[in-house]
């Protein structure tokens, strides 16, 4: 299993309705038929991360992965959800696989994606700060 995290916080103009909008589209992301299990809430870690928001789902395996990146729900979420975020880190990702691949495979599916979907490579080039881990 392959378990995808991400924390963000909004930007300062994103109002309550709008972030309250933001976590539904995320929460419906987290349900697609490819995810085990999600959840969408508030981010535990250290608040001087500047981190408010959490994103985690399970995915079984390589496949499901890639049938999730490409659900046509996350694709349709992603236009309404980015413009909202200031700060995101994406991952880091933990799996049951011992693959010492895996990591590659997963950036190798996430590189694929920007290549066939530029218009969400752009959108995503909009948050102020990203990081991957």
């Amino acid at each position: 299993m392959i378990i995808h995290t991400l924390r963000f916080r909004f930007r300062d103009e994103t109002t309550a309705a709008e972030q309250a909008e933001v976590l539904d589209l995320m929460r419906r992301t987290s349900a697609v038929a490819s995810a085990r299990f999600g959840t969408v809430g508030q981010c535990l870690g250290d608040p001087a991360a500047g981190f408010t928001h959490a994103y985690c789902v399970g995915i079984d395996d390589l496949a499901a992965l890639e049938r999730y990146m490409h659900d046509p729900v996350h694709l349709a979420g992603d236009p309404q959800i980015i413009p909202h975020l200031a700060k995101l880190a994406i991952g880091p990702d933990v799996s049951d696989d011992l693959d010492p691949d895996l990591g590659a495979k997963i950036l190798a599916l996430h590189q694929r994606k920007m290549r066939m979907y530029p218009e969400w490579a752009a959108r995503m080039a909009t948050i102020p700060e990203v990081s991957v881990a």
